[in-house]
């Protein structure tokens, strides 16, 4: 069985909502985590003694691919790419780059794009280009509230939401619980089996995390 779809979807600004359908998905995705530590001379050790800093961010990085010759009847590659890249502009509503939600089978990745590097290797004859390669790094991101509670927990009160067109029990759960995996407590909150797909205008409960 094939992996569906990878996308990107924009969690606020004037995006907000908007999936970005990855044409092809990732061969590979690297994630790295680092911690500083720094060095303690104690007088007559061999070596210092290693103090815990801080925690780096997680990032994760990955090549995406694009043909819009093949697939696309030769259409310009940079209107797909450029969907990618203006994730890294500033929204005038939030008057930073919008958080989003990496999203690929069970991965969940709620993140800022940090950096994206294009490479453009097939042009039309009149110099369109058909084909790229963005290598894109995505940096976690975490509120300060996130750093302060217990990731697993939730606030202690249920929230209630109405849904709107294009809402799925997988984005609520990213967006309440830091983890869309969680999507069947919501599910069963509400006896709904299809976590995909929401009609707009439902109201559905949001439980805290047990």
């Amino acid at each position: 069985m094939a992996l569906e779809k990878a996308f990107i979807r924009p969690l606020a600004g004037q995006l907000k909502g908007q999936d970005i359908e990855v044409l092809f998905n990732p061969t590979e995705y690297t994630i790295s985590k680092s911690n500083n530590f720094s060095s303690v001379n104690i007088p007559g050790l061999e070596s210092p003694l290693l103090q815990f800093v801080q925690g780096n961010l997680k990032t994760m990085t990955m090549t995406l691919f694009f043909d819009t010759y093949t697939y696309k009847n030769g259409e310009d590659v940079r209107n797909y790419t450029g969907k990618i890249v203006n994730l890294m502009r500033i929204d005038s509503d939030l008057h930073a780059p919008p958080v989003c939600l990496f999203y690929w089978g069970k991965l969940s990745f709620t993140c800022v794009i940090q950096q994206v590097q294009q490479s453009f290797t097939m042009f039309n004859s009149d110099g369109v280009p058909v084909r790229a390669r963005l290598t894109v790094t995505f940096n976690e991101y975490t509120t300060r509230d996130q750093v302060k509670e217990n990731p697993m927990s939730s606030p202690d009160r249920t929230k209630r939401k109405i849904t709107k067109q294009g809402d799925s029990l997988w984005m609520l759960a990213a967006i309440a619980y830091g983890d869309a995996t969680k999507w069947r407590t919501i599910a069963d909150a509400n006896n709904i089996e299809n976590p995909r797909f929401l009609e707009p205008g439902m109201e559905i409960i949001i439980p805290p995390l047990e």
